[in-house]
This record gives structure tokens, sequence and C-alpha cells, in this order.
């Protein structure tokens, strides 16, 4: 029951990050180029992503389970550790954070000075419908992969499938009302919250795998996320306090 909520919960967040970004360009390509272009790509790319899920997804849960968790485990490791890494250094001020006005504006930008290809027809602009496409698809492959490792592991492909889509329906939901980039939506937290999930698993199913059994079975997951948390912050605020020594030699 804990590892469903928890699951739930990580690829939830995950894909409301990756949605956030995708959508930004979406919006940007729509607004300025016309919108049925830019649909007909999102849901080409989400196409795509769905038979990605519906294929591999299946195929995995033949694997034996000690197997798989400890395959799964170490690319849940290499993802969720990207993913902090990323969101401890824009934390404490190493890397820029994720602005989704300015990828916004630049996008739109680009758009508005490219003529690509326009023809009429079901796609009347293949640039917006490419844009569009690589966008949706190069987010959502991120999300496909947690939906179908998360789900395989677990043997609830359908309950990551479900977090997955409430999240990408919530964004586009959003997007459509307001029709500006959700530049409030916090996405470096996120990010931090996902990389540490995404980590913490990798650890709990990679040692699973191998035959370590944790001491309270599910209840030990929440001690290696608390633990994960609690050193990335250690890490954020020492990694803080040496960029403004950096600051001030420089």
């Amino acid at each position: 029951m804990l590892h469903n909520f928890v699951l739930f919960i990580s690829v939830f967040l995950a894909s409301v990050v990756e949605g956030v970004e995708a959508l930004t360009i979406v919006l940007a390509i729509g607004t300025t180029r016309g919108w049925r272009s830019a649909w007909y790509g999102t849901i080409a790319a989400f196409i795509i992503l769905a038979l990605f899920v519906a294929v591999l997804g299946p195929g995995l849960t033949v694997i034996p389970i000690s197997v798989l968790r400890i395959v799964v485990g170490g690319l849940l490791l290499i993802f969720g550790l990207q993913w902090l890494r990323k969101a401890i250094l824009r934390e404490s001020g190493f890397k820029p954070k994720h602005d989704e006005t300015a990828i916004y504006k630049k996008t739109a930008a680009a758009a508005r000075t490219t003529k690509g290809i326009i023809r009429h027809g079901a796609i009347d602009d293949w640039y917006a419908f490419t844009v569009a496409f690589k966008s949706a698809l190069l987010e959502g492959l991120e999300v496909a992969f947690i939906v179908v490792t998360f789900g395989a592991s677990q043997g609830s492909i359908p309950l990551a499938t479900a977090a997955a889509l409430t999240a990408i329906f919530a964004v586009i939901l959003a997007g459509t009302i307001i029709h500006k980039p959700l530049a409030k939506v916090p996405e470096n937290t996120l990010k931090f919250v996902v990389g540490i999930m995404l980590t913490s698993f990798g650890i709990f199913w990679s040692s699973e795998g191998i035959g370590i059994h944790w001491p309270g079975s599910e209840l030990a997951l929440l001690a290696i996320i608390a633990f994960i948390a609690v050193t990335s912050v250690l890490q954020v605020s020492w990694l803080k306090q040496l960029h403004a020594t950096v600051g001030k030699k420089a």
C-alpha cells in the first residue's frame, strides 16, 4: 500500500515537471504559428509514448523479479541522481534555474522569424508540428521510462500510467485555461523531490534485487527517503556557503 502511494506521487510529480517543460514549447508554437499543427505534433508524440509503454511494459514483467529490480534500481539511481544533482546545483546557485517565461519568449521569437514549410491540409505548418512533436516526445520519454520501470517493478503499470495521465491532464488543463507558461510552478523544488524519490526507490529495489532484506520492509523506504532528503538539504546549504565565498573572492 505504501509502495503504491509513493509510486503514484513520484510518477505524478515527474510527469508534472516534464509536462510543464513540454507545455511551454507547445504554447509558444501554438500562439505564434497556430494551434492545429502544434496539437497534431503533440498528439503524435503521445501516441508514440503510449506505444512505448504498451509494448515495453508487459515485456519487462516476464523478467525474474530479482533481476528486474537490480536493473530497474540501477537505472532509477542513474536518473534520480541526475535529477537530484541538477536540482542541488540550481538551488545552491551554481546552475541557473529553469525559466519557463524566458524559454517561452525564446521559442516564440524563433517561431515568428522561421518561415518553415506551410501547406494546406491536416498539417498546415510542418515547422509547428515538428517543434511540438520533438518537445513532447523528448520530455515524455523520461516519463514513459519512469512509468514502465516503476510499474513493472511493482506489477502496477496501470497505476503508474494513471498517475502520469492525471498529471499531464492537469498541466494541459492549466495551460489551456491561462494560455501562458506555468512559470509559477516550483519546478526546481519538484525536481528536487522527484530526484529524492527516484534515488530512494533505486537504492531500495537494487538492494532487494541482490538479496538484502530491509528491516520493516516497506517502512524502510520512508527511512531511505528521509536520509536522502536530509543529506541533499545539507549539500545545498554547504554549496550555498561555498558559492557565496567564491562570489566574494571573484
